[in-house]
């Protein structure tokens, strides 16, 4: 069950959870004090008390391996290298300092339209928790950026990126698309980590026995996926639904009309394939109930530390030489396919509920600060990045409901 705050209470909010008639669980909830809506700016004081609350894990495999380069930042450095050698030749950097728990930026290249989805993670963190005074770069692009090694000199730096790779040295974060999904639950017609759950198609055994892609062309193994659907369709169904690099391939290939994602999970298994880096479908994949095969990639997001090829997936090589005879083995293996499906299911909504999310971002963010080796500043250019209007939301902090007694 969940909900969607759009105005705050003042004296506690009761919830009712029920099937038919019959309360479900401990319902019915009651929620003392102030509830409040998400643009309430009343962090909490004391960020232990937060994670707690959370149940945050005390440690991210990913975030740990990330910054074993990076034992101590120079800011100093920072402020000197990053200008010249990503945000003049990517334009897709910008440069934060939180500080008083305030959000201050300057935009450092052309193509920074993306700050929109920082911006709004770091203004609705800082709503929930204070965080701690840093300073850091974040790489809004697609690519992570910093390919020098840690035993190199100069050594890397450490850049904040939304997607990883095997030559880079970039500190992941959780994707902007699976965020912003987050953020935006209940309120926006997208799709959100939470609504797949609850519409993952037919059951298991009346679900179409092929393999499915629709997508972009973002990558040539997409349009060989196509070519490998138009001589085997028993096997596989895929196809390309908007042509923006390969524009010469449109009229032999042809063109798929657009499908409902909730329409994905009719077929039993799904074929994930990289787009410009790591596609950012693959959470909401592994969400529903159909097998996932996927391709080797050089790319990762920030949970793929925590998937087992065979055990949450079925793997096929880059080049696909052997993605049928996978696609094969998936029907003749139903039960084992099927158990493959749920763990990798089971596994994701473990991962990626909200609240691991919003712990994965502080806990980045705190180890970062940890490594600052001087005082963040507020940089010439930078401005103050202002919360959300709440003027349609009564906001006493002082009645807020106290979660850690509720929960």
């Amino acid at each position: 069950m969940r909900y969607r705050m759009y105005g705050s209470i003042n004296e506690g909010l009761l919830i009712d959870v029920l099937y038919g008639e019959e309360h479900v669980a401990q319902s019915p909830y009651l929620l003392k004090g102030a509830v409040l809506h998400e643009y309430c700016d009343c962090p909490e004081e004391d960020p232990e008390t937060w994670r707690r609350t959370l149940s945050c894990p005390t440690e991210e495999p990913q975030a740990t391996a990330d910054f074993v380069p990076f034992p101590s930042i120079d800011l100093q450095r920072m402020l000197t290298e990053v200008p010249k050698r990503f945000a003049e030749k990517r334009g897709a950097i910008v440069h934060y300092t939180v500080l008083n728990n305030k959000i201050y930026r300057r935009a450092l290249g052309k193509y920074t339209d993306f700050k929109m989805f920082s911006d709004e993670i770091l203004l609705s963190l800082s709503r929930k928790v204070r965080l701690p005074d840093f300073e850091f770069y974040i790489n809004v692009g697609d690519w992570p950026i910093e390919h020098r090694k840690a035993n190199e000199t100069p050594g890397p730096l450490p850049i904040i990126s939304w997607c990883g790779s095997m030559d880079s040295r970039d500190i992941i974060l959780p994707t902007y698309d699976i965020i912003h999904s987050t953020y935006e639950t209940l309120r926006g017609v997208t799709n959100d980590l939470l609504s797949i759950q609850g519409n993952t198609g037919p059951s298991w055994s009346n679900k179409t026995e092929q393999a499915f892609f629709r997508g972009r062309d973002s990558r040539e193994e997409r349009l060989q996926l196509v070519r490998l659907s138009k001589k085997h369709p028993d096997l596989l169904d895929a196809g390309i639904t908007g042509y923006f690099f390969f524009r010469e391939i449109e009229e032999k290939l042809g063109k798929a009309p657009l499908i409902g994602f909730f329409d994905f999970f009719k077929y039993k298994y799904q074929v994930n394939v990289d787009g410009t880096v790591a596609a950012y479908r693959f959470p909401y994949l592994m969400l529903g109930d159909s097998l996932v095969l996927k391709q080797d990639s050089p790319y990762y997001e920030h949970f793929y530390v925590a998937l087992q090829p065979w055990k949450h997936y079925v793997p096929f090589k880059r080049n696909l030489g052997d993605l049928l005879e996978k696609i094969k083995w998936a029907k003749e293996n139903d039960e084992e396919a099927r158990s493959i499906a749920k763990e990798g299911q089971l596994l994701a909504r473990e991962l990626l509920q909200p609240h691991r999310l919003y712990c994965y971002y502080f806990t980045v963010f705190q180890k970062y600060a940890e490594r600052q080796a001087t005082p963040p500043e507020i940089r010439d250019g930078m401005e103050l990045v202002p919360q959300p209007d709440d003027s349609n939301s009564i906001c006493d902090c002082k009645k807020k409901t106290n979660l850690k007694e509720e929960l």
